[in-house]
Order: structure tokens, then C-alpha cells, then sequence
């Protein structure tokens, strides 16, 4: 297919950085992540939250797809930009149509339909620019080839979903996210990259999309109150443990990891860039909107201007979701960085199970103290690494500044 001048495709640079219109991009799947949180938050149940999680893993799905897309071609340029709008509509629609995922409300299209359209729509259009970009590859056509099967179990599965209730229903979705995530993980490694830096960059920065998502959360339950000493407390608890979480990513962890990406040869960069970034980021992310739904639950605890709810404990699925959310998030970091340096980072091992076993310790503990808490085990671990690992911590950032 050969597009008109102005239409034309063109290659993403070796030292590429992240584009504006990919930033734009970005706004949309940050709505989708208020609007994951707003799912679990109306009904914190066991079932609300799983059903979070498995939104969660379709949205992340139709936004790591055009991390690769965009590593090979430019987002905004020729055809590309015209995509990725559309792209951004089907995702807007995906977003707006997540409370009715499962169940459709009266009135207006089928939630669930719609849902599983949006979704297929942002998937076809990504094969599509796929095709166009593999016409003169083909290694790479045929790796879209295999690919192809995996999308369309997913899209299917979903569309059956949106006609079930109950067991059977979340029973598709999981065979949908299996037919996505299986299939690509044994569909072969002929993809391909062209920037190690630009991928790295992506998917770092939407860490920091999903981590302003969780202060979002924050502020907007209180931002129409009277501000309290309890207010003041919370939110920089909570802001704390946003930051906290920035530091286990981006201080040492990330830049340990694109080196090692960066040295990477053959099929190696492409396992590097599936295991690290596409799969293990999505148990990051969703460790963080958990996280972001405990923290909402704590600010409607002390914005409510209650002297008994100060004293209320954090229990239940949002406790879970709170202490759980974080721990998930370090487990995934622990992954990113072993899968390519073959380095176990114990410490956070350690404190990911002490944030489990904490769990039950803290069910009965005043919500704002249960934040402390949390807050008190991630600083803590912070600081024992940054002594305990000073010089090799020295060395990574050195070298990144050098760079």
C-alpha cells in the first residue's frame, strides 16, 4: 500500500523520545484508570474488585499494544496520526462504557456490547497499521500472522461475555485476557524495536500517569471540604506513598533495567520488552489503582468531619486493596528487574510480605493509622536499600548521568 506524501509513514529514530501526541494518548487511559477506581470504589466487594482487575487488564491491553506500534513508526506523522485518533475515540468509548462492563444499566446500548466493540475496535485498528507497517518485512508479517488468532479469541470472548451473567460471564473474561496475554507470550519473538530508549521511556511514564491517577484520587475527595489537620495528615500520607512508590521505580530499578535492555542482542531485546514492560508493567499499574482505591477509602474516612470516623478502622476489601495493591506493585518491580539482570531485590520481597501479613494485624486500626503504617514500611525499605546498596546504586545512576 503506498500512502500520498503527506500520509506517509515514517521510522521511529534509535535515540527517539516519547511524542507529545503519545502524551495525548496517555490523558485518555488515565480517564480509564479513574474510571477503573470509581468501578471498585461504588461497591468494595471481592466481586467489584476482581471485576476492576479484569477491566484493568483489557485497558492495559489497548494501550500496550501501540507502545510497540509507535516504536516503529511515528505517532504523529502521515497516516499514523490519523490512527491514533481514532484509536483514542475507541479507548474513550471503552472508558466510558467500563461501569456497564459486567452489568448493563436501563436504558440506552448494551454496556457490555459496546465495551467488547470498543475494544475490538482499538485492536483491529492496531493489526491494521501492523499489516501496512509489515509489507516489506516478512518476519515481522508473519509474527502478525500468529497474532491475529489471539486477537480475535479475545474480542469473541468478550462479545459472548456481554450476553452472560454471574460465574459464566467472569469465566469468558478470563478466557478473553488468556487468549490475549497466552497468545502472545507463546506467539514468538519476530516482532520488532527500533528505540530501547523510546519503549523504556513509554512505559515509565505511564507508571507516573497511574501514581498521578492515585493523587487525583486523593485530592478530589476533599478538595470540596473544609480543610482539617485530618485532611492535612491524610493527604500527605498519601502523597508520601505515591512518592515512596516513585522512588522503588525510577531510582535505581528502571535505569537498571534499560541498561541491561540496552545490551541486550537479538531475540533477547524482544523477551526483554514482552516479560518487563509488557506483561510485568500491568501488575504494576494495577497494583497502583488497588492502592489508589485504599487511599480514596481513607480520605472519605477523614474528610468526613466525624470524630468517630477517625477512630474507624480500614477493613475489608479496601484494607486488602490498600496493603495488597502496594504489595503487588513491588512483586512486579522485583520481576521487571530480575527477568533481564538475574538480581533478586530481597528487601522488597520481604517488605511486600510484611505488607500482606500486615493485612490482618491492621484490621482493627484507625484507617489514618493504617496509612501511617504503610507509609512507615515503604519508607523504611527506601532507606535500608539506599544504605545497603549505596556503591552499586552510585554506579547506575553515574552511568545514567554520564549518558
Amino acid at each position: 500500500m503506498t500512502f500520498p506524501r503527506r500520509l506517509r509513514l515514517q521510522q521511529v529514530q534509535e535515540r527517539a523520545s516519547v511524542s507529545p501526541l503519545e502524551l495525548f494518548f496517555d490523558l485518555v487511559f488515565v480517564f480509564a484508570l479513574t474510571r477503573v477506581t470509581d468501578l471498585m470504589a461504588d461497591d468494595p466487594s471481592g466481586t467489584n474488585l476482581l471485576r476492576g482487575v479484569l477491566v484493568m487488564a483489557v485497558v492495559w491491553w489497548c494501550w500496550v499494544g501501540y507502545s510497540w506500534l509507535w516504536n516503529l513508526v511515528r505517532a504523529d506523522e502521515g497516516v499514523a496520526r490519523v490512527v491514533m485518533f481514532a484509536a483514542m475515540g475507541a479507548v474513550f468509548i471503552v472508558a466510558l462504557t467500563i461501569p456497564e462492563a459486567f452489568d448493563d444499566l436501563p436504558g440506552g446500548l448494551s454496556g457490555p456490547v459496546v465495551f467488547a466493540l470498543g475494544y475490538f475496535v482499538v485492536r483491529l485498528l492496531h493489526l491494521l497499521m501492523f499489516f501496512v507497517i509489515s509489507r516489506e518485512d516478512p518476519q515481522l508479517r508473519s509474527q502478525v500472522l500468529r497474532f491475529v488468532p489471539s486477537m480475535a479469541v479475545g474480542t469473541v470472548c468478550l462479545l459472548i461475555a456481554s450476553q452472560l451473567t454471574g460465574p459464566a460471564q467472569t469465566a469468558m473474561w478470563f478466557l478473553a485476557l488468556a487468549g490475549d496475554y497466552l497468545g502472545t507470550m507463546i506467539g514468538g519473538a519476530g516482532w520488532r524495536l527500533r528505540s530501547v530508549s523510546h519503549f523504556a521511556e513509554r512505559h515509565g511514564l505511564i507508571v507516573i500517569i497511574a501514581l498521578g491517577e492515585s493523587i487525583t484520587s486523593i485530592g478530589i475527595g476533599v478538595a470540596a471540604l473544609p480543610i482539617s489537620w485530618a485532611i492535612i495528615v491524610a493527604t500527605l500520607l498519601g502523597l508520601a506513598v505515591s512518592a515512596l512508590m516513585w522512588w522503588t521505580y525510577f531510582d535505581v530499578t528502571s535505569l537498571a533495567v534499560e541498561h541491561a535492555f540496552e545490551s541486550a542482542t537479538g531475540t533477547r531485546v524482544i523477551r526483554i520488552a514482552q516479560h518487563c514492560y509488557t506483561f510485568a508493567h500491568m501488575p504494576m499499574v494495577a497494583g497502583i489503582v488497588l492502592m489508589s482505591l485504599g487511599l480514596k477509602k481513607v480520605l472519605s474516612y477523614v474528610a468526613d468531619g466525624n470524630h468517630h470516623r477517625l477512630t474507624d478502622p480500614l477493613y475489608g476489601w479496601p484494607l486488602v486493596a490498600l496493603l495488597g495493591g502496594a504489595a503487588l506493585f513491588l512483586l512486579a518491580l522485583v520481576y521487571f528487574k530480575a527477568y533481564p539482570t538475574g538480581s533478586i531485590t530481597y528487601p522488597r520481597v520481604v517488605t511486600a510480605a510484611v505488607l500482606v501479613a500486615l493485612i490482618p494485624v491492621l484490621w482493627h486500626t484507625p484507617a489514618l493509622a493504617t496509612l501511617a503504617a504503610l507509609t512507615a514500611v515503604l519508607a523504611a525499605m527506601i532507606g535500608y536499600e539506599t544504605w545497603r546498596f549505596a556503591d552499586p546504586r552510585d554506579r547506575i545512576r553515574h552511568r545514567a548521568d554520564e549518558g
